[in-house]
């Protein structure tokens, strides 16, 4: 272990240590590869009904925190559309999990940095359902570099094209199809707010997010479609070891106050209300989910 981590680990002497070191050479990461597996699901969970009958399409819902999100709009009602790159099988165990329980739930993998794809998969939406209420733009990546000068052309242009050019794409493709009371929710990040320095790239594009959110929200105000972004702070979910090196796994969660890194479904609920009409008076928000890491 590194110096730098055994001095993370003396600051740390009370934090449990929830996750082994592990590492997945690909982004996005395999979820049904990590130890321990996400928590996706709330076993208590009680559901109300609050999306019934909406259709909700959710990007990187395949596994981490899309799979949640899917999970518990499926369960309040929603048809719900998750589109993935290529993690064939944390999608089939996604879909198999909706439809165990009963909820309606397709998969259409395809690559989101295609202006193509992005039209293909709204058209798929409005051919199968209808109508799109929901817009959930949670695909991401991020790569762990330790300077700015170790952060090639390529991977800045890749990270751009998902986290942010893939959400541009999307939402534009929505939008026709998208009526009053429609809800649009972003996925920025913690990083955003702390600056972190390994992820430079990626703490951009989450910069973006953010000024997209915000400007988009008071565009089609008057339309009566609200936009809002979710910024997770430590989660247990596939990003993480496809991002980091193994050797800093187990500390990733050492400054948050709650002393322990968060379980997919734990965030869930956020999107719930913001996808539901309890939001029908929020717009234009950051929502900080992070055991109180960073304070919104």
């Amino acid at each position: 272990m590194g110096e730098k981590m055994k001095q993370i680990g003396k600051k740390c002497t009370e934090f449990l240590l929830e996750f082994p070191e592990q590492h997945q050479d690909r982004q996005p990461g395999y979820e049904y590869l990590m130890t321990p597996l996400p928590i996706f699901d709330n076993p208590n969970y009680k559901p109300s009904g609050k999306l019934e009958g909406k259709v909700a399409l959710i990007t990187g819902g395949d596994s981490g925190l899309g799979r949640a999100v899917a999970v518990s709009y499926a369960k309040e009602g929603a048809h719900v559309v998750i589109s993935y790159l290529n993690e064939e099988q944390d999608a089939s165990d996604t879909v198999n999990y909706i439809r165990s329980f009963g909820g309606d739930v397709i998969a259409i993998s395809g690559d989101v940095t295609k202006p193509c794809f992005c039209k293909h998969l709204i058209e798929e939406v409005i051919k199968t359902y209808g109508k799109l209420d929901i817009l959930v733009n949670n695909a991401g990546v991020q790569y762990q570099q330790k300077r700015l000068e170790d952060i090639s052309d390529e991977q800045f242009d890749y990270t751009m094209k998902v986290n942010v050019y893939g959400m541009f794409y999307l939402t534009k493709e929505a939008m026709p199809y998208l009526q009053s009371g429609a809800s649009i929710i972003n996925v920025t990040s913690i990083t955003t707010f702390k600056g972190e320095p390994e992820l430079i790239d990626y703490v951009t594009t989450k910069g973006a997010i953010v000024g997209f959110t915000r400007s988009l929200s008071t565009n089609v105000a008057s339309k009566n479609i609200r936009v809002n972004a979710v910024a997770p702070g430590f989660f247990w979910t596939p990003l993480q070891p496809a991002c980091w090196e193994k050797e800093k796994i187990p500390f990733l969660a050492a400054d948050c106050p709650m002393k322990r890194g968060g379980k997919p479904y734990e965030i869930a609920p956020i999107f719930v209300y913001l996808a539901s009409d309890d939001a029908s008076y929020t717009t234009g928000q950051v929502f900080h989910i992070n055991g109180g890491e960073v304070k919104g």
